[in-house]
């Protein structure tokens, strides 16, 4: 198995993704869109994969997205790298829908990217043409949302985006593992661990 090769993983939506990449090569991937059920899904794909996913270092999508499925790919992720005694790094997930649309956003100079947030929010990022975020990550309901002002929207969310402010053009884009060339070297982040994007819908009781 040659050394640069990594398996990279995202599940932080209704697609369940992985790749192995060398370099700028896609060595083999699995990309499906599943909607529900990561937890019985996400370990078989990997399974599926040319040397059952096996490489030298994993990447790992650690959202913002769905909660469980956020933590499903963060947890196959870290005991992989500890039962295969290899590193470990996260990326955020709206960075990865950046990367997908990477000659998009190049063109149009930057762009936001507007994902599934939960409870009737989005979560949405504005990325600059060299695919660095311009602003933190936000979770918004939709009116807020759509105040920023960028003319190219992608995203999960990007027609319903377009579609409420009225103006705009939309790349509908999902997380895809094969976008993970893309991703400036600054996206990586060790000791990976998820990025919920919102406040846990649990809350703690008050003592009585």
């Amino acid at each position: 198995m040659p050394e640069e090769r990594t398996l990279v993983i995202d599940c932080a939506s209704e697609a369940c993704s992985a790749a192995l990449v060398e370099g700028r090569r896609i060595v083999d991937f699995r990309h499906e869109v599943i909607g529900r059920g990561h937890v019985e899904r996400l370990v078989p794909l990997i399974a599926e994969l040319a040397d059952s996913g096996r490489a030298a270092s994993i990447a790992v999508g650690c959202g913002p997205g769905s909660f469980a499925g956020v933590r499903i790919g963060v947890a196959a992720a870290r005991a992989l790298a500890l039962g295969w005694g290899v590193p470990v790094q996260g990326f955020s997930t709206l960075a990865l829908v950046a990367a997908g649309a990477a000659s998009a956003i190049a063109e149009a100079r930057g762009a936001l990217i507007v994902m599934e947030g939960g409870h009737g929010q989005w979560f949405v990022q504005p990325f600059a043409a060299d695919l660095t975020p311009r602003a933190d990550l936000r979770s918004l309901l939709p009116d807020e949302a759509i105040r920023a002002a960028d003319e190219l929207v992608i995203g999960s969310r990007a027609e319903a985006f377009v579609t409420r402010r009225g103006t705009g053009r939309a790349l509908a884009v999902l997380p895809d593992a094969r976008a993970f060339p893309s991703l400036p070297a600054p996206a990586l982040f060790t000791n990976p661990s998820p990025i919920y994007g919102r406040a846990p819908d649990a809350k703690p009781m008050a003592a009585a």
